[in-house]
């Protein structure tokens, strides 16, 4: 069987933080999805459209939104990076294929949800908490939300309004390198996770971020924390 295709229209690519652009399209109507997955976008090489290649992106949007939103990180000379910085404009048509992906909360279990993610690794937590919070899931979910500087945050004020409104909801910023003016968390994904969580082996641990990243907290949760492997999900950067 086929993977499905689509061609979605770009309403909005625009820079959200020191190196991440967001980017909105409109969802087609036969597209339906569930939080967690990922699509393939066709990439063209700005020098030379049709050279493509494709690249994998969470889809940040929650499937009840109207539009489908995704975020890169932008990366010095990357096909994508430049594409996006260069040529993708309001209007533009763009091949997707999928969905793809099982990295989806396990709603037969009865544990809390802690998510860890740095960077755009935060684009499938935000579809699964507002899909959540949408469904009416009472289920406690902490956000952490880790970078290096002030400028590499975003969502910060939706983030921030979604954890006002909704008990089970809590979010925690983190900076690795803040300035003295940041009154948040300081240090890494994984130091805070210890300090605000008192019994880990409660949760379902979902973690998104760079190889580096994930590798490391896939070791430490099953080798230090004691994570049963069924309680621990982990996606690749996408």
């Amino acid at each position: 069987m086929s993977t499905p295709a689509f061609h979605i229209t770009c309403t909005k690519n625009a820079l959200i933080a020191q190196d991440v652009y967001e980017m909105r399209f409109r969802k087609p109507t036969d597209f339906s999805y569930k939080a967690g997955q990922f699509v393939l976008f066709d990439v063209p090489l700005v020098e030379n459209p049709e050279d493509i290649q494709t690249r994998a992106y969470s889809i940040a949007s929650a499937p009840h939104e109207e539009d489908l939103l995704f975020i890169v990180k932008h990366i010095a000379g990357g096909r994508a990076s430049r594409w996006v910085e260069e040529s993708l404009s309001e209007g533009d048509t763009v091949r997707m294929q999928g969905p793809f992906g099982r990295f989806l909360l396990d709603d037969e279990e009865k544990s809390e949800f802690l998510f860890l993610c740095t960077s755009t690794g935060v684009a499938p937590f935000r579809s699964h908490v507002l899909e959540a919070l949408h469904s009416g899931n009472t289920r406690p979910m902490d956000l952490v939300f880790g970078n290096r500087f002030a400028e590499d945050l975003f969502w910060m004020e939706e983030f921030e309004k979604l954890a006002s409104e909704h008990s089970s909801f809590s979010f925690h910023p983190v900076l690795s390198k803040p300035t003295g003016a940041w009154k948040g968390h300081k240090g890494h994904v994984q130091d805070i996770a210890l300090q605000i969580i008192k019994d880990l082996t409660k949760k379902h641990i979902y973690v998104c971020g760079s190889p580096a990243m994930t590798d490391e907290l896939k070791d430490l949760c099953t080798r230090t924390w004691g994570i049963p492997k069924e309680s621990l999900h982990v996606e690749g950067f996408i």
